[in-house]
């Protein structure tokens, strides 16, 4: 399918809402919780869950797969996801999860059409239930869901995250592919203006794009006490600081850099500070090897569900998040709301979340001698928890999932104002 094509196809009959008046909305994304991974991506959970409390909400969260895919469940992420059910109900939402080819460490050109005809079915089994689809997550998601979109004749929208524009768009086909069907979206949502910009300069008209920032649960994250977080963790009576990771614990979110900036600070050598790694992930071995001789200076506490979390954002002292590249990172919103100050680098939307001095430090990224610096200046620093959560806290997921139905609402409306046809035009 051509670009001119997706450009000139336009729908013959006005967008229709349910009887009740709602939106109604079919989400696209391989970024979303599943019964293998249920603490995938929570941001998505919460704003869609959010979103389904004022709209119509259906969920294709797909799942890769290749020919034999669960013959390497031990050593592929597709091979274990191939025991994800075809639908399941998460947070009252119904989500399937149909099966996307893909072809491993290759194909990364032909990855948006592999996926658009992997979900076309899904989607035409639906047709009439919805009224825009949004995709979430830019390529191959959101370039297929344009296309599966125009041959529904309904508008598309395009939620970018991080990754997926500071990473992918380096890529020669993702790229490609990107600066040709991007800006053929009714509209696309950034959650950082840093994130905006970068899809404003692959083409997409600055008019049709929306800063919609993500939410912070409220009522699992706001100032607690210290001490006793720590003592319902088991570590009652640690008076050291607390310097806390959460994620996963990768190359790419700084989780190395940290631990070997940690190993060489005057914290750690002093014995004055505990460095918390929560999560899992690739170099997590390589993190432990770094971090032995700190003995139990360092904690892995291994993979945690959100609103265990929140327990140990309430334990720590400071927050570190020394990404590579980023959108605007939930984590550290949820920091903030909690009354901890961040130490991040100055990357994605991080930036425009530590505005103050007095919410925390910024450092550049991959920089380990910057990082424990900061690292020892924070050590050093009292502040008050209380002021942080008021200077740094964000709204809610209702707020923002009303931002995001605005914009969905907007796409359906401007789609639906554009004159159909004459009959003397068609002929």
């Amino acid at each position: 399918m051509s670009a001119g094509e997706m450009s000139d196809d336009r729908p013959t009959a006005r967008a229709a809402r349910n009887e009740a008046g709602r939106l109604r909305v079919l989400i696209i994304t391989k970024i979303f919780p599943n019964s293998e991974e249920p603490l995938s991506a929570p941001f998505n959970r919460q704003q869609f869950v959010a979103l389904s409390r004022r709209c119509d909400v259906e969920v294709l969260a797909t799942i890769p797969w290749f020919p034999a895919a669960g013959l390497f469940r031990r050593w592929s992420t597709a091979g274990r996801l191939q025991a994800v059910p075809a639908e399941e109900t998460i947070d009252g939402v119904a989500v399937a999860h149909p099966r996307v080819f893909y072809i491993p460490r290759f194909g990364r050109s032909f990855q948006g059409a592999f996926y658009a005809a992997s979900v076309l079915p899904a989607v035409l089994r639906r047709r009439g239930r919805f009224d825009v689809i949004l995709g979430s997550w830019a390529y191959p998601d959101g370039v297929a869901a344009l296309a599966v979109a125009n041959l529904c004749g309904v508008p598309a929208v395009v939620k970018l995250h991080g990754s997926d524009i500071d990473v992918l768009s380096t890529w020669f086909g993702p790229r490609q592919n990107m600066r040709l069907f991007l800006p053929r979206a009714d509209r696309v949502v950034a959650v950082s203006r840093a994130l905006a910009e970068k899809v404003i300069a692959l083409g997409v008209p600055r008019a049709r794009v929306d800063v919609v920032a993500n939410g912070v649960d409220r009522d699992l994250f706001s100032p607690r006490d210290r001490a006793a977080a720590r003592a319902a963790l088991g570590h009652g009576g640690d008076r050291r600081r607390w310097l806390l990771f959460v994620g996963r614990i990768e190359e790419a979110k700084g989780a190395l850099d940290l631990c070997r900036a940690f190993a060489r600070s005057a914290a750690a050598a002093e014995g004055s500070a505990t460095l918390v790694m929560v999560g899992n992930g690739k170099a997590a071995s390589a993190c432990r090897d770094v971090t032995q001789a700190l003995g139990d200076r360092v904690l892995f506490a291994g993979e945690k569900p959100h609103d265990e979390v929140a327990q140990w954002m309430a334990a720590c002292d400071t927050l570190i998040l020394p990404s590579h590249h980023e959108g605007t990172p939930n984590v550290v919103l949820e920091a903030l709301a909690s009354g901890r100050r961040v130490i991040g680098t100055e990357v994605g939307g991080i930036p425009d979340v530590l505005a103050s001095e007095e919410l925390g430090q910024l450092v550049p990224p991959r920089d380990e001698a910057a990082l424990a610096a900061a690292i020892d200046r924070e050590v050093a620093r009292d502040y008050d928890a209380a002021a942080v959560a008021a200077l740094g806290g964000r709204s809610g997921w209702d707020d923002s999932a009303a931002r995001l139905e605005a914009v969905l609402a907007r796409a359906v409306r401007d789609r639906s104002a554009i004159p159909e046809p004459s009959a003397s035009a068609a002929a």
